[in-house]
Order: C-alpha cells, then sequence, then structure tokens
C-alpha cells in the first residue's frame, strides 16, 4: 500500500500491443503479458501506471487488438476517481499515464493514432505529444498526493535526428520530484541517431527510457540523475537483449526533509514466450567429420552442416519444451567467408527437424 506521502507507481515500456497479430501461435503473446502487468499493478495497490511509449505495435492495430485491449482494461473494477484520475463517471479502475512510441506514433494530416483514442476514451492520460517540430517544449504533469510534489515530463517519439538538433532546457523547481519518460535510442548507433544522456538536464532525478528493448530496469547513477531502461515486455527480434529475462517494476518517489529519493521493486514477467539464442561455429564442425572418418563419406558439407545446425536448434527446443510452454528459438552460425548456406534451404530444414521434434514430444 502506497505511503499518504508518496507516489506508487508501476512502470512499463514497450508493451506492442497486436505484434505477430497474424501468427496464429504468437498473436495472444502481448496480450496475455499486458493482463499479467495490469494484475501486478492492481495486486500491489499502485497509485498509477506509467508506460514508455510503443503500448501498441502498430498506430492503426487491427480491430481485435483494440476490442482485446479495451476488454482487458474495462474489466478491473474501480478503484480510482480522479485526469481519469478526476473523472468520477468513468469505469476506469487502474491510471495509466503514457507517451507514444516509434510503433504507435500519431501520422496523417490529423496527426492522430490509436493511443489518442484511448485519450479521448478516457482510459489513458496521454501526454508529451509535440505538435511543433522546430521548438521542443516540455511541460510536465504536476500530481500531488499529500506533501508529495510528482512533476511528470513525458517526451513522445521524434526522430532522433531531429530531436539531436532541437534539444533546449527547459525551466525547473527543486521542490517536486522530476521524472521524465522518454522514447528514443539510447545506445549509439551513428553521429545522431540517438539521444546522449548528456543531452538531458540535470534538475531531473529519475528518466524511464523507453524503446531500447533489452530489461535493464535498476536504475543507474549517471553522475547527474538516474536512469531506468524497462525493456519490452514482448521480444519483437531475435537479439540477444531480447533473450534475457523481462521485468515491470514498482517505483515509490518519496521526499523527506528536501532530499529526493526512491525505490524500485521489480517483478519478473511470467507469461512472456521464452526467447533462446546460440551462437554456433561451423569451425567445430571441421573436427566433427575427421573424428567420423569413413562415416563422414557420402555427404557433402552443406548436408553436415545441416545436420550440425539442426542438432543445435533441437536442443533449444528441447530445453523450452523442459522449461516452459511455448518458445522463440534463433541460432547464429559462424561459417567459412567461401561457403555459404542458402538460407532457404537451411530454413526448411530446420522446421522439418522441428515439426519431427514436436511430434516426438507430443
Amino acid at each position: 500500500m502506497s505511503s499518504p506521502d508518496a507516489f506508487r507507481f508501476l512502470v512499463a515500456t514497450d508493451l506492442h500491443l497486436g505484434f505477430e497479430a497474424k501468427d496464429a501461435e504468437r498473436k495472444h503473446d502481448s496480450l496475455r503479458t499486458f493482463e499479467e502487468i495490469l494484475q501486478i499493478a492492481t495486486r500491489e495497490k499502485v497509485d498509477f501506471i506509467l508506460l514508455g511509449g510503443d503500448m501498441f505495435h502498430e498506430n492503426k492495430p487491427p480491430r481485435w487488438v483494440e476490442h482485446e485491449t479495451l476488454r482487458r482494461k474495462f474489466r478491473l473494477r474501480v478503484r480510482f476517481r480522479t485526469s481519469t484520475i478526476e473523472d468520477a463517471n468513468l469505469n476506469v479502475s487502474l491510471p495509466v499515464f503514457t507517451i507514444h512510441g516509434n510503433h504507435d506514433d500519431p501520422t496523417g494530416s490529423e496527426n492522430l493514432s490509436i493511443v489518442d483514442i484511448l485519450a479521448t476514451s478516457g482510459l489513458v492520460n496521454y501526454f508529451g505529444k509535440v505538435t511543433d517540430l522546430t521548438n521542443v517544449r516540455l511541460s510536465p504533469l504536476l500530481l500531488r498526493k499529500g506533501r508529495m510534489l510528482l512533476a511528470l515530463y513525458g517526451l513522445g517519439w521524434i526522430r532522433d535526428e531531429r530531436l539531436h538538433r532541437l534539444f533546449r532546457e527547459g525551466k525547473w523547481t527543486d521542490s517536486w520530484f522530476n521524472l521524465l519518460v522518454l522514447h528514443q535510442n539510447r545506445a549509439k548507433h551513428g553521429l545522431t541517431d540517438y539521444i546522449p544522456e548528456g543531452f538531458l538536464d540535470e534538475f531531473l532525478d529519475l528518466v524511464v527510457w523507453g524503446h531500447e528493448h533489452e530489461c535493464l530496469i535498476d536504475s543507474e547513477w549517471n553522475g547527474r540523475f538516474y536512469v531506468m531502461q524497462p525493456g519490452s515486455s514482448v521480444a519483437t527480434s531475435l537479439c540477444p537483449g531480447e533473450a534475457a529475462p523481462k521485468h515491470v517494476g514498482v517505483v515509490e518517489v518519496t521526499m523527506s526533509e528536501g532530499k529526493k529519493s526512491h525505490k524500485l521493486t521489480k517483478f519478473p514477467l511470467k507469461t512472456v514466450r521464452p526467447f533462446y539464442i546460440k551462437t554456433v561455429s561451423l569451425f567445430d564442425l571441421d573436427e566433427k567429420i575427421a573424428a567420423m572418418g569413413k562415416r563422414a563419406q557420402g555427404k557433402t558439407f552443406t548436408e553436415h552442416a545441416l545436420e550440425f545446425c539442426a542438432r543445435h536448434v533441437e536442443d533449444l527446443i528441447e530445453q523450452s519444451v523442459r522449461e516452459h510452454s511455448g518458445n522463440v528459438a534463433r541460432t547464429r552460425t559462424t561459417h567459412y567467408f567461401f561457403w555459404c548456406m542458402h538460407m532457404r534451404e537451411c530454413g526448411f530444414a530446420l522446421v522439418c527437424s522441428w515439426l519431427w521434434l514436436q511430434a516426438k514430444v507430443c
């Protein structure tokens, strides 16, 4: 239960609701985890949920995805009455504050997305939307609870190169706990396609960084303010960062005798489809072929390589069957520069291997 003089909220980013909406096996993954997040927030009796962008995988998601999102949000009973927080006529159990990301960003002549529709319906509080791309100004939402004052800044996704040029300092007051949630590249990929932490003013107390999918939710002190990177709640790409365990966090911010502090409680997400990744090298195959001697004759190197990769895929699938229901597996293969396996041939062979293994398990 939250203290009368402390804000307690659940933080999550990159839900990507509707990811793989056309895949019969995976289309409900993101929605299932969204429901788990709502249940955690309800159980922990938080004051609100703070989302760091990309709530949806598309700014015009399929109608059934919209329906399932609304159904899960409305299914919770009334517990709050105040922004959707302050409207007693809305049957909203958990106030949700969100910015947009690069997947659900507003587009078109009217500059709208699915997030605008949810905001108009009173289901979320949408902030951090920039309408003038020549002058980015951040105006905070000012929240008060007892003696606790929270200034909530938001910055929805803007193309990194543009934001890199336009960032400006803002006014601030030290009597508030200043929190910024933004959705931009944190990792440096080029000269201007990311936002350096040095661009952000040191008046900030905590920055919740969306867009990056790797879960680094423990807040890190960079010498000027704390940075928290919750990561995504669903794996949308087959990269090592997505394979790390995924979490959401409940943050409690307090201020005592002018000293600001925050405390994080992490919650592992149990409904996330596990993702396994393994790197293998075909350089190891030479030794295996040599050890086989005459038994290796009659097969081409490509056939040996396919069998070698298939065995590693089978190992990953068997591991996932032992540990979880449902899986995503990927192998990365290092090969000779003068030899390259045709990816379609490789993929077909591994799919056949996967089907055989599924039949054996069942």
